[in-house]
């Protein structure tokens, strides 16, 4: 059995299909609130339905929930995607990222350690890198300066999974996503709101004029990294060394590794993607930079190549085209 968090969520919808289609059984949870548009998730749902989907509506910062959760179903690697996102909303409601990021994956930690599940998959963030300038990212590179609440609660998970890893021998993979896209995609995330206003005739709010570039990652590209990490279980380091550390590796079995399409494009030609897909012009309204966010982004994945061969292989055009296919048909537009 896999237990996967967040199974009404983007990531974690893609996620479940994948391994619902290669015959596991999947229990997926998730709290189901309302940070954006309920009935999405609930579709999202409706599109896993199989034999072998069980759902149920959990919340992970209910302790009691989670535990009595776990020891019914006994299951034997978990996968937690579910997470506040958001870098933007974090500013507004901090509490949100504290009870659901923090708590919430310290009682998927203890749930992991007390029926001895044998792999633990979580989701971190691009986000941690924060005022960090030396492109690409790396694993390797020191993450200490956050810049938005979201990414100190996801480099606070990475720190707590390792203590778990250390303290309790409990093998933890941390990911950190950069910029997903794709269809079932999040309505607070660009592609979603840029497609939105376009259709309706509407401007789209484009920050630090524009002078932004994101490592975008179609939707695909990451479900199969995660489906190849669920048969590569972390081992100790041989090679760690306390006086030079990595910090993406350690003497316990736990890693980190960027999953990223290691290609960043400018947002203006992701706009200008979406423009040409549409057939549509978008107005533009150029606005500064935003509170908590970061000019670029740019994945170095050596590692997850070395590892277990990723090579994401979507590009833009294609995977935008997708997305766009997919909300004409989900909207009847």
């Amino acid at each position: 059995m896999i237990l996967l968090t967040g199974a009404a969520g983007f990531i974690g919808a893609h996620v479940a299909k994948r391994l619902l289609q290669e015959g596991n059984d999947v229990l997926g949870i998730d709290n189901l609130n309302t940070y954006y548009d309920l009935q999405l998730k609930k579709d999202r749902l409706l599109w896993l339905q199989d034999q072998n989907f069980i759902f149920k509506q959990v919340d992970r910062s209910n302790h009691d929930e989670l535990q009595a959760l776990f020891k019914e179903h006994q299951p034997s690697l978990v996968i937690d995607l579910a997470a506040q996102a958001g870098v933007r909303y974090s500013l507004e409601n901090p509490q949100a990222y504290i009870d659901s990021n923090i708590t919430g994956f310290l009682n998927i930690l203890e749930a992991c350690r007390h029926n001895h599940v044998e792999q633990l998959i979580y989701a971190s963030s691009s986000s941690v890198y924060g005022a960090n300038t030396k492109m690409p990212f790396s694993v390797q590179d020191h993450v200490d300066h956050p810049v938005s609440l979201y990414a100190a609660t996801k480099k606070a998970n990475e720190l707590m999974a390792h203590t778990y890893s250390h303290l309790y021998n409990l093998p933890t993979t941390g990911l950190r996503f950069f910029t997903v896209y794709g269809p079932w995609g999040r309505p607070d995330m660009a592609l979603f709101t840029f497609t939105k206003a376009i259709l309706e005739g509407k401007p789209i709010q484009v920050f630090n004029q524009g002078k932004m570039k994101r490592d975008f990652t179609y939707i695909d590209d990451i479900v199969e990294g995660i489906i190849r990490l669920t048969r590569n279980k972390p081992v100790p380091d041989p090679n760690w060394r306390g006086d030079a550390p990595d910090p993406s590796t350690s003497a316990a079995p736990y890693r980190i590794y960027n999953m990223g399409n290691s290609k960043p494009v400018k947002l203006l030609d992701f706009i200008t993607a979406i423009e040409n897909k549409l057939g549509i012009k978008a107005q533009k309204q150029f606005l500064p930079m935003q509170k908590g966010d970061v000019i670029a982004t740019y994945a170095n994945v050596d590692e997850l190549a070395r590892d277990i061969g990723y090579q994401p292989s979507t590009s833009i055009e294609e995977g935008v085209g997708k997305f766009v296919d997919w909300y004409r048909a989900y909207y009847g537009i």
